[in-house]
């Protein structure tokens, strides 16, 4: 990604109905600093392009602060024209690939309640995330954060 990258984003986030202004403006905070802090560890994006190499769909995902070999999934975006054409589930295996190069045991993912999101919330499942959590009226009253998970590694038991 670059800054010429910037705008086309924008548009693109901007164009998806379930996001608020709010939201967008989260999702291009984080792509600033990753297009003003090339050394910077803690967002990684991957960008998926048309014949015209305009965006269509990204992600940007990074590792969980404190954890070993955790994820989060921050944001994964389509371009409303290029849904269900398989653009979001080229993203999520590329991410997965990249993350398990670099030995991630975990992937998590947050996202609304909302009925807005309910596509959101299948593809998730679909892909093999289990939800873990629901936490109720999170975002705001009758708007609860569910929490997904989908694991790399196991984890060795002990005695």
């Amino acid at each position: 990604m670059a800054p010429s990258d910037r705008s086309p984003l924008t548009r693109l986030l901007q164009s998806i109905e379930n996001f608020t202004s709010e939201e967008v403006d989260v999702a291009i905070e984080l792509l600033d600093i990753y297009l003003s802090q090339p050394d910077q560890k803690d967002y990684r994006f991957l960008c998926l392009t048309d014949e015209s190499d305009l965006p269509v769909g990204y992600a940007c995902f990074g590792p969980t602060p404190l954890t070993e070999g955790v994820y989060d999934l921050y944001w994964i975006a389509v371009h409303p024209e290029w849904q269900n054409r398989g653009v979001g589930s080229q993203l999520m295996e590329v991410v997965e690939q990249e993350m398990q190069k670099g030995n991630a045991r975990m992937l998590m993912i947050e996202t609304s309640s909302q009925e807005s999101y309910r596509r959101t919330i299948q593809f998730y499942l679909k892909r093999g995330y289990n939800i873990v959590a629901t936490i109720e009226d999170f975002y705001k009253p009758g708007d609860a954060k569910i929490i997904f998970s989908k694991r790399f590694q196991e984890i060795p038991k002990t005695n």
